[in-house]
């Protein structure tokens, strides 16, 4: 064991004297929050919610001039979750979530395989939903090239399963490849690409992906046929002075995963933002994603924005389209924001929205309430508190929704939620051979 523990001591020293690059990075990161209305309306006589649970990662990266290797290990908890005494976490909260590496392949190309982070944009349609303490990743292959203005990613993946006879000592299948991929966010494969140029003040990019999906059932065994969902989308983005514009336009057609044709579903979304002073950013936009109109069992003309970072957009209560809200009346987003510096360290970003269904509810409802959203940013020396507080105004038709989704009545004339949450992000050893 001695002799082993030098040989690692020496094996990390050595890279003083190659052209490589060793970090190691760590994330320490509680959150503590009060939920009375948080992603579903809260019913009177039911106790608000109160829990804290923190987010833990260790990550390390070694880079040289023809590869790059990263592996990123976290521990997601709640307090109180694990009895004391008890030797392993009973909950599996701990997990790979991150491990890739990056093999460079000559004149801006290169190639990144593993468990990776998809996050592009203004992350609406792939992002990496860092709010969320797990986070999202893909496992999928990806060949890359960047050039001044340009860049280009290409990604595949195929996933697959256990062989269900006994655990990971069996390994993967030795015959068939079927994937129970039974909800929209977990695919059997995927294909995508996304593009991006510069062009002095102005950006434009295109994403393209392709997902496909199958189901098992679960009583016959039967398989069925791969069903894809095809998507695709720009994001434009101006900013000159004060003045920002920043626009999402998105298509989807193809089958639901549970074998429903999408005909025509979309998203359109407009940002204008306006640095009113030194102290001051003042913003204005609408989103438009498009909802079922129940004509019809067979076909839906519901948007989903499958991988976005869905908590930054509708409303902080995340009562749209973050594990909920799929294939329903669809949202309008009309919203108004401002960001005020009020010192050095400390920001605080107001929003208020109002939201509307695309489609009327069965009783004719298209008015779905209002939310305010306040989140107070304090930086100090080498952590950072944020604090936020949300309410949302329910309206009959948002009520209407809900208890056609789970059958509750006699909802509570106040929805709030409010967090507190301290990051701490420190880099614990970095080194580097002077070039």
């Amino acid at each position: 064991m001695k002799k082993s523990f030098i040989f690692l001591i020496l094996v990390f020293l050595s890279t003083h004297y190659i052209k490589a690059q060793f970090t190691l990075d760590a994330t320490f990161r509680p959150r503590t929050e009060y939920r009375n209305g948080f992603q579903f309306l809260q019913q009177e006589g039911v106790d608000a919610g109160f829990v804290t649970n923190t987010r833990a990662r260790i990550g390390a990266n070694y880079k040289t001039p023809s590869y790059e290797i990263y592996i990123n290990i976290q521990d997601v908890q709640i307090w109180g979750e694990n009895p004391q005494l008890v030797p392993v976490d009973g909950n599996s909260s701990f997990s790979l979530f991150e491990a890739w590496a990056e093999l460079q392949l000559g004149k801006g190309w290169s190639t990144k395989l593993g468990r990776q982070v998809l996050s592009y944009d203004d992350q609406r349609y792939f992002g990496g939903l860092d709010w969320a303490q797990q986070g999202r990743y893909h496992d999928l292959g990806m060949i890359k090239y960047r050039t001044d203005g340009f860049m280009l990613d290409v990604g595949l993946a195929f996933n697959q399963d256990l062989d269900g006879q006994g655990g990971p000592l069996f390994g993967f299948k030795n015959a068939g490849t079927e994937f129970n991929s039974g909800n929209p966010f977990q695919y059997k494969t995927m294909q995508h690409l996304y593009a991006k140029k510069k062009f002095g003040d102005f950006s434009a990019s295109l994403v393209l992906a392709n997902l496909g999906f199958q189901q098992i059932d679960a009583t016959t065994g039967d398989v069925s046929d791969i069903r894809s969902t095809f998507t695709a989308g720009t994001h434009l983005n101006y900013k000159k002075g004060k003045f920002g514009l920043a626009g999402n336009a998105y298509l989807q057609s193809g089958e639901f995963f549970n074998g429903v044709d999408i005909e025509g579903a979309y998203l359109l979304g407009l940002e204008a933002t306006y640095k009113a002073g030194a102290k001051t950013t003042l913003g204005l936009g609408i989103e438009a994603i498009s909802g079922d109109d129940a004509s019809t069992a067979d076909a839906t003309e519901a948007f989903l924005p499958h991988f976005g970072t869905n908590h930054k957009f509708n409303g902080f209560m995340d009562h749209f389209y973050v594990g909920n809200w799929v294939n329903r009346v669809g949202l309008l987003d009309i919203h108004a924001s401002a960001v005020f510096n009020l010192g050095p360290k400390t920001t605080l970003f107001t929003k208020f929205l109002n939201f509307q269904g695309m489609e009327d509810t069965p009783s004719g409802e298209s008015n779905l309430g209002n939310e305010l959203d306040l989140v107070l940013t304090q930086k100090f020396n080498g952590f950072a508190l944020k604090i936020g507080y949300s309410q949302l105004f329910a309206s009959d038709g948002l009520e209407e929704l809900e208890t056609l989704r789970s059958g509750a009545t006699d909802f509570k004339s106040s929805q709030n939620w409010a967090w507190a949450m301290i990051i701490i992000k420190p880099t614990l050893f970095t080194t580097k051979k002077d070039q």
